[in-house]
């Protein structure tokens, strides 16, 4: 496939490195025509713009990545399914249900097939623990606890992500929203959001902590905790079934090593059989994230983390905004 990359910051980057051999960048856009430059002289093919626009409407484009501050994500989808491309979305995808929702009707008009950016689902620690699940050795799934957290940097409270006209909250919408993704392919959906999205530490008009309490119909609790006051950054996933336990931690880098530690509760209980997979190496859940992203424009099927798993983690991040006091207008977004 073809790409148009709007938005060439880290994320923008990371999505070059990660295209799937034979595929390969067209035009690569953002409004600081430095940054495009420098995409393209990365990815050594292809042209650089400022006009996303212009960019989504090159017929030599396939697929458009979109990897934009979140207030623009929405408007920059459409406009490439306006123009029948086929889109990745970074997540969250828009600042609102509402315009999550008027995405999901383009894309049936138009036909074409549009991602999330949910790529926490292609770490390897995931793959191996959705296959251990699968595998029925856990049971009934009980409950998840989750954590997930970094410590922000200084300024942190004067960047974009603590505007809510160009972010659409904090550190819920932020990194919460793969939380509520991973706990929700596990469990499946919510029918009561309980929590609290406040600020503690930041001097800024979002959130830099949520704490939720997720339950399903038949009574199974995600607790999740998100935080950019963690200091030291913290990823920790664990998955309670009635025959075994699933604990993921870490993310590489600065998350620490990708581990997934499966217990299984012998007969006669006591210590369990304890396995431990180690996964090194280099982040590839982006390169994996868009092969699925190519299978499903190739098979012209919906994608199994679209537009639909978006709409249903901002459902939550509003209902706790709401509850929570806090009052994002996504009508006064700025694209």
């Amino acid at each position: 496939m073809n790409y148009a990359i709007i938005g060439c910051g880290l994320i923008g980057k990371k999505r070059l490195a990660g295209l799937p051999a034979g595929s390969k960048l067209v035009v690569a856009c953002d409004t600081k025509p430095a940054r495009a430059e420098e995409l393209v002289k990365l990815a050594n093919t292809g042209r650089a713009v400022t006009d996303f626009k212009q960019a989504v409407a090159d017929p030599q484009v396939d697929g458009v990545i979109v990897a934009t501050i979140n207030s623009a994500l929405a408007e920059v989808s459409a406009a490439a399914i306006h123009s029948g491309k086929h889109v990745l979305a970074e997540k969250p995808a828009g600042v609102s249900v509402s315009q999550v929702e008027a995405l999901i009707a383009l894309a049936e008009k138009h036909n074409v097939c549009v991602r999330v950016g949910f790529n926490h689902r292609y770490h390897p620690a995931f793959i191996k623990a959705q296959e251990i699940f699968k595998s029925g050795v856990m049971g009934e799934l009980m409950f998840i606890r989750a954590r997930y957290g970094h410590g922000g940097r200084i300024g942190y409270d004067k960047e974009w992500r603590a505007e809510p006209e160009l972010s659409g909250g904090g550190e819920l919408i932020d990194q919460g929203v793969h939380l509520i993704d991973l706990a929700g392919w596990f469990l499946g959906d919510f029918s009561k959001v309980e929590g609290l999205a406040t600020t503690y530490f930041w001097d800024m008009p979002v959130d830099d902590n949520a704490f939720l309490s997720l339950r399903t119909t038949r009574g199974q609790i995600a607790w999740l905790h998100v935080s950019c006051t963690e200091w030291k950054n913290l990823f920790s996933f664990e998955i309670y079934g009635r025959n075994a336990k699933l604990h993921i931690e870490g993310l590489g880098g600065s998350y620490g090593p990708e581990k997934l530690y499966h217990y299984q509760m012998k007969a006669e209980m006591g210590p369990p059989d304890t396995k431990v997979y180690e996964f090194s190496g280099p982040d590839g859940s982006w390169r994996a994230e868009l092969a699925d992203f190519e299978r499903d424009v190739q098979l012209k099927k919906k994608s199994d983390a679209g537009l639909k798993e978006a709409k249903t983690a901002l459902q939550i991040v509003e209902e706790i905004y709401r509850k929570s006091g806090f009052n994002f207008d996504s009508s006064s977004t700025k694209p």
